[in-house]
């Protein structure tokens, strides 16, 4: 069995993470419950942050923090030395109730609305991240309109495809974010803000995918974009400041998942846009990247409760649990592919091959398919792993279904950061009914 971070199995054959005994967890907090491994999230974080540290490379490491937001783990961001990144007025909303520094939030997004790009430039935010033309010509008004100057990078499509799930995968010519570095658009978004007396673009930004496992894609993204520089230094006498390589750095969720250690990553992008600046004599950029997956993903597991059983003869088992596609819409939306455990009895031999099923009114509402275990009971406690990401974050209300509690553990310690939601709340911005026949 592999064990994530700083997960480790007790005397009494229980999972414990960051000290705590997942099942105590589960008794003091209820199920479902996202538990965090925060001493896996720094260790990564540090990771990123060392790597460019020592090679002596200027560089910001923002998390991503789509994969997971909450006041607390932009808390935790900002103790590691972090910048974020955010893409809604919502997160940057967050982000400032945490006390994160305005100047390190950068703000993405291929439909930011006037009142969020209002609402950044009222904030005084580091960096925003441009789309497309539509908003290029909103910032030019916004940002005269105010005096008021803020720094932007282009983002870019380098037409470098990674092999991921298409529905994650953005970095092609064909998607809905960003200026297509090959047909002229990402010139034109140059030309339209060179110059600019109130946007200081400082660069460009591309991502070209989730869950990578390779440097290949990354090399040649890099390589793109320094080449793009070259030619703007060489007609425009413009010497880019950020190189935004982004995110997309994998993680394991199942055996078949190999990802690289973090430095690994960040060792071949700096050995790439070195080389390529040397060669076409470009001032070396500051690197920016966007770790969110990879930070909190495989420090996230779920723990569920055991209910109900039912067998298919000849076809399969199901296990039912407490949530599902409520709290990890992943496996109905893309396929995505878990690993688990049943927490309180982690070293009794798995003799069975069950089905996890969510209690969802969806026959799609699958977590785990075919996974071997123990002999299951109610009320027995199930782990999840690999959930950090995308899970509480894409958690919905789907057949009026509370959210999750969220806890942090570290150290022996563990503390709820994000609140169980109860039944009133989910009614408390609903109206009764006032028109119509009474």
């Amino acid at each position: 069995m592999h064990l994530y971070g700083t997960q480790t199995i007790t005397e009494n054959n229980h999972l414990s993470i960051g000290g705590v005994d997942t099942v105590e967890l589960a008794k003091i907090y209820g199920t479902p419950l996202f538990v965090y491994d925060i001493a896996l999230f720094r260790k990564r974080a540090r990771g990123f942050v060392d790597t460019f540290n020592n090679a002596s490379v200027s560089a910001q490491v923002a998390y991503a923090s789509k994969a997971f937001s909450s006041v607390a783990i932009y808390q935790v961001a900002a103790q590691e030395g972090l910048s974020v990144d955010v893409v809604s007025g919502g997160e940057l909303y967050t982000a400032l109730q945490a006390g994160f520094p305005c100047e390190k939030i950068h703000f993405h997004g291929n439909n930011k609305s006037l009142h969020e790009l209002e609402f950044a430039f009222e904030s005084k935010i580091g960096c925003i991240v441009i789309d497309n033309f539509y908003e290029i010509d909103v910032l030019k008004k916004l940002s005269a309109q105010r005096k008021q100057k803020m720094d932007v990078l282009i983002r870019v499509t380098p037409g470098v495809e990674a092999h991921t799930h298409d529905f994650i995968t953005t970095g092609q010519s064909d998607s809905k974010f960003g200026f297509d570095l090959s047909n002229g658009q990402a010139d034109a978004a140059f030309k339209a803000l060179f110059n600019d007396p109130y946007l200081e673009l400082q660069g460009m930004h591309c991502h070209i995918g989730s869950q990578i496992f390779d440097t290949a894609a990354f090399r040649l993204a890099a390589k793109k974009l320094t080449e793009k520089m070259g030619e703007w230094q060489e007609h425009y006498q413009f010497h880019t400041t950020v190189l935004n390589l982004g995110g997309g750095f994998g993680i394991r969720y199942t055996e078949e998942d190999a990802p690289l250690q973090p430095a690994v990553y960040v060792d071949d992008m700096i050995k790439t846009v070195k080389q390529e600046a040397e060669k076409l004599k470009l001032p070396m950029p500051e690197i920016w990247i966007e770790p969110g997956r990879s930070l909190v993903g495989d420090a996230g597991t779920t723990l569920y409760t055991i209910g109900s059983q039912k067998e298919v003869p000849n076809t399969r088992k199901y296990l039912a649990v407490d949530g599902g596609m409520s709290d990890n819409i992943r496996p109905a939306l893309y396929d995505a592919k878990y690993d688990g455990a049943i927490a309180n009895k982690m070293s009794h031999p798995a003799t069975e091959t069950y089905t996890i099923a969510g209690k969802l009114c969806e026959s799609g509402d699958k977590l785990i398919e075919n996974i071997n275990l123990p002999e299951a009971e109610p009320n027995d406690i199930l782990a999840t792993f690999c959930t950090g990401a995308y899970g509480y974050s894409m958690a919905s209300n789907y057949n009026r279904i509370p959210r999750p509690a969220v806890v942090f553990v570290e150290n022996g310690e563990h503390q709820l950061v994000v609140k169980r939601e109860s039944y009133e709340d989910l009614v408390k911005l609903d109206l009764p009914l006032s028109i119509g026949r009474g």
